[in-house]
């Protein structure tokens, strides 16, 4: 089973992607949503409006789930009391391996023990990931179905704001309900702003 922690503030054809490339090496994937996250806050969409932009993306092997914890391995454990028998991968891109594999992981076992309890998963993003010799054990490449450099929920939030079409950025069967959760957000801060 493959667990994608992200934020989804919305989801992209990035996330999709990893979302099926997971599933397709390991048999199940996770959508996951912290409740808490380690480095940002959620904002003004909630946990609950994220789960709902997710929904046109599940079925066939593909699942959502909220976890306690933020951190990968808090994550892994909670999978693994639901799960107790399945071989646990995290799915990333290289932008997230780097901040994972260097983050000051107070309270918690170093990533050289982490990687005893689950393997990354690391799908190239502006380059690939090259893991650190001692870390390599427990680190795989994720091939994906495409090119997704450019594509992120930073980018979709930025040309909505400017006026720009972004429908080219997010699944297509999710387009209407980013357009429902983010269309009254983006209006009522540019209406402030006048």
């Amino acid at each position: 089973m493959a667990l994608l922690p992200a934020a989804y503030h919305p989801p992209t054809r990035a996330h999709e992607a990893l979302l099926r490339a997971a599933l397709e090496r390991c048999g199940a994937a996770i959508a996951v949503l912290p409740r808490a996250f380690p480095h940002k806050e959620y904002g003004e969409v909630s946990l609950e409006a994220r789960l709902e932009l997710l929904r046109p993306l599940l079925g066939g092997g593909i699942a959502p789930a909220v976890s306690e914890g933020g951190l990968f391995l808090e994550m892994v454990r909670e999978a693994r009391v639901l799960f107790p028998m399945a071989e646990v991968s995290v799915v990333c891109g290289r932008d997230a391996a780097e901040r994972i594999v260097s983050w000051p992981y107070e309270g918690l076992p170093p990533m050289t023990e982490q990687l005893r309890e689950y393997r990354m998963l690391v799908a190239a993003r502006q380059g690939e990931f090259e893991a650190p010799r001692e870390l390599a054990h427990g680190i795989d490449v994720l091939t994906l179905a495409g090119e997704f450099d450019e594509v992120s929920s930073t980018l979709v939030r930025e040309r909505m704001r400017a006026g720009q079409p972004w429908e080219h950025l997010v699944p297509e069967a999710s387009v209407e309900a980013v357009r429902r959760v983010y269309s009254p957000l983006l209006f009522s801060r540019n209406a402030r702003n006048l």
